[in-house]
Formats: structure tokens, C-alpha cells, sequence
């Protein structure tokens, strides 16, 4: 009986082949290959997940009627009622928001906070108060040598509702807020010249 014929063997030898013939560690690249590519699409739809559930923090936020009140307290050290080159920001200075029905003195709401190094302060609301007046308020300064107030200059208008066309996902910016020196530094009047004060009617 004649030996059996050993597999392959019309396949003309490796050297005779123009190009190597693939080893068994070559056939395995491609899957590694497809692993790889597989990788970044897992870490894609990580990131479209953590985005979607970023959104629908911030939906539900809005719908539960929460507001975050954030402005800036500074020193207004010529009274000027603006800020000029010499003004500076009241770390330390306290700020109170305040809410109250309109035409009542009774106050709904009134929460207290306290600037940060830079004169800023944030607020946490966590109520809707549409029909409301609600204000950031000047309660104390941290410097005594600029801690008066001038009336309806110790405040600014906050806005704390969903349902006024504001865009903000729940962030209030209160306009700037200040204390005044009891007595204007020196140097005021030369400031203040380069400002255009002159009240419309007296303007030629």
C-alpha cells in the first residue's frame, strides 16, 4: 500500500513564492486591529452618555425652580455710582436676597451670602417666585473705611422665574452692587472731570 500523500504537496515550496506566506501570528492582527478601532467607539458613546445625562440635570433644575443668584460687590470710593479706575471689589462683604409680594413690605423669602476674594457672591434658590420682587441686597461691608449704602443703591433686581423669556439654565446675574467712602479720596474730582456728567438740559 502506497504511503498516503502528504498534504500540500503540489503547493510549490515557500521559496519559489514571490511573497512570504502569512504566519498564524500575522492572521491574528486583524482582530486585534478591529479591537483597537472598537475602543474609541466605546469612549464616544461614554461621552454621548455623560452628555445626555448633563442635560437632563439641567432640565429637571429647571423644572424644579431652582435659580443660582451670583454679582459682584465693590467699593465706590468716589461716589460716583459707577465704577471708575479706583474702585475695588469687597471681599468678605455680605449680601442678602431678598423677596417679597407686589406691594407688600413682608419679605417671602431672604437668603444671606458672603463674597469671595474677588467681591463675588452666589446664591442658591431653590423656588419659583414669579410673582415676586426679588433683590440682591447690601446687608455689611467687610472694610470699614467704605461700608455706607445710598438708598436704592444698595440693590439690584433679580429676576427669580422660569416663565420671563431668560435663557440662563437657572443662572441670575445681579448688576454690581457698592459701598461708598464716607469722604471721596482726593484724587476723585480729577477723575470724575474725565467723565462727561453734565445732565442732558445743561449740555449746549
Amino acid at each position: 500500500m502506497a504511503p498516503p500523500r502528504p498534504a500540500h504537496s503540489s503547493d510549490p515550496p515557500s521559496h519559489c513564492l514571490p511573497f512570504p506566506l502569512p504566519t498564524d501570528r500575522e492572521f491574528e492582527r486583524p482582530k486585534q486591529g478591529m479591537q483597537m478601532m472598537a475602543q474609541p467607539k466605546l469612549t464616544i458613546l461614554a461621552a454621548v452618555a455623560l452628555a445626555v445625562l448633563a442635560l437632563a440635570s439641567v432640565a429637571s433644575a429647571e423644572q424644579g425652580g431652582g435659580f443660582v443668584v451670583t454679582g459682584r460687590v465693590y467699593c465706590d470710593p468716589c461716589r460716583a455710582g459707577f465704577e471708575t479706575n479706583v474702585s475695588k471689589s469687597v471681599p468678605g462683604a455680605t449680601v442678602e436676597v431678598v423677596c417679597r409680594k407686589f406691594g407688600a413690605s413682608k419679605e417671602t423669602l431672604k437668603a444671606e451670602a458672603t463674597t469671595d476674594e474677588y467681591g463675588w457672591y452666589k446664591l442658591e434658590i431653590d423656588q419659583d417666585h414669579q410673582e415676586e420682587i426679588c433683590e440682591a441686597v447690601l446687608a455689611k461691608s467687610s472694610d470699614p473705611a467704605c461700608a455706607e449704602v445710598e438708598e436704592f443703591r444698595d440693590r439690584a433686581r433679580v429676576p427669580l422665574t422660569s416663565n420671563n423669556g431668560i435663557k440662563q439654565q437657572g443662572v441670575r446675574y445681579a448688576n454690581p452692587i457698592a459701598f461708598f467712602r464716607k469722604d471721596p479720596l482726593k484724587e476723585c474730582g480729577q477723575i470724575l472731570s474725565k467723565y462727561d456728567l453734565k445732565d442732558a438740559t445743561e449740555t449746549p
